[in-house]
């Protein structure tokens, strides 16, 4: 618009300019010299060329009105469609120029796309969920019936493996809840300063006996460093790293670690294999994720411990990783910020 007016103001100056040196040269009899008034020469030259300018800025903003206008009711349509459920829908951003309109329609495919994303994420979750529901309700509901119908006594094995299945939901609904607050940002944290080796101590005693029995061997290497974290937390993660570990790993020696990584304090988590497939390492962290799907119901898995894991790790300020180790093996990793 600055150049539009600037444009009328240059065309009126130097037309005027440029209309008089020509009656000047050629027709000075049009000019009364003895009259400070404008006459019908100056009021008709300036009619023209004013005239002549809003004649060019008219054209020139109709032009610039079409070019805004474009991608401006192509984003009113894609937030009408967006509005009646349609969330594929995305304006067009229309002339590249136009700086403010392009990012403005550029901002609102973006959120689009965004919310198309999480209405998405949200339907997978609500499946998941769904489906590691179903298998130990469908269990429950079978049993109990069973029992209520007299098809099976109530006995001690009867109960013990309701107990299980019973727990196995309290779990699900506790990871469920801790994956959830990590993503909206509301876990709390109870900080404070404790000895790291004495937390994973306090884990390492608490598994081990399940350990042995699965076959395997626990070997902890561990320093002595104070860390400010939740222990609570902490201890909740390594041990859905060594339940992990206990589930689908080869049995054999499994190695607690502990280190200061530049300005983190690194708990790792190895074992002798068989690691995870590199096309699925990527996504290792992701809820629900599994290698294995088959395989992973078959040992109880829900697919949440890893991304339980990273979300507790990811709420001090850290991060969880994986890669595969020298033995072939897999080795996580949780680090945490080591804060003065």
């Amino acid at each position: 618009m600055t150049t539009v007016s600037v444009l009328v103001a240059m065309i009126v100056f130097w037309g005027g300019y440029a209309t008089y040196v020509i009656i000047f040269s050629y027709f000075p009899q049009l000019i009364n010299m003895d009259d400070p008034l404008p006459d019908v020469t100056d009021l008709a030259t300036l009619a023209m060329l004013v005239a002549i300018a809003l004649g060019i800025s008219f054209l020139v903003s109709l032009k610039l009105a079409v070019r805004i206008l474009v991608p401006l009711n192509s984003l009113a349509e894609s937030a009408r469609r967006i509005t009646a459920g349609d969330l594929t829908a995305r304006a067009e951003p229309g002339d590249h120029s136009l700086g403010e309109t392009a990012n403005l329609v550029a901002d609102f495919n973006t959120m689009a796309q965004k919310l198309q994303d999480m209405t998405a994420d949200m339907t997978a979750w609500n499946a998941a969920i769904a489906h590691e529901l179903r298998t130990p309700l469908t269990i429950l509901r079978g049993r109990l019936q069973g029992i209520h119908d007299g098809v099976f006594a109530p006995d001690e094995k009867t109960i013990r493996n309701l107990l299980h299945q019973v727990d196995g939901l309290s779990r699900l609904v506790d990871d469920l809840r801790l994956v959830t607050l990590a993503a909206s940002g509301r876990m709390e944290l109870q900080i404070e300063q404790v000895a790291l080796a004495e937390q994973i101590r306090i884990v390492a005693d608490l598994v081990q006996p399940n350990l042995v029995e699965a076959g395997f061997t626990l070997s902890l290497d561990l320093s002595e460093m104070a860390v400010a974290l939740d222990p609570v937390r902490t201890r909740q993660a390594l041990l859905a790293l060594l339940d992990n570990v206990r589930r689908y790993a080869n049995p054999g020696t499994v190695v607690i670690a502990m280190s200061k990584l530049g300005s983190y304090a690194t708990i790792r988590v190895e074992d002798s294999g068989p690691g995870l497939p590199p096309e699925f390492a990527k996504q290792a962290f992701t809820p629900f994720a599994r290698a294995d799907g088959s395989r992973s119901r078959s040992f109880g898995g829900s697919g949440l411990g890893l991304s339980v894991v990273d979300a507790i790790a990811k709420a001090h300020g850290g991060k969880a990783r994986y890669r595969t180790s020298e033995r072939g093996g897999a080795v996580f990793e949780m680090l945490f910020p080591i804060k003065a």
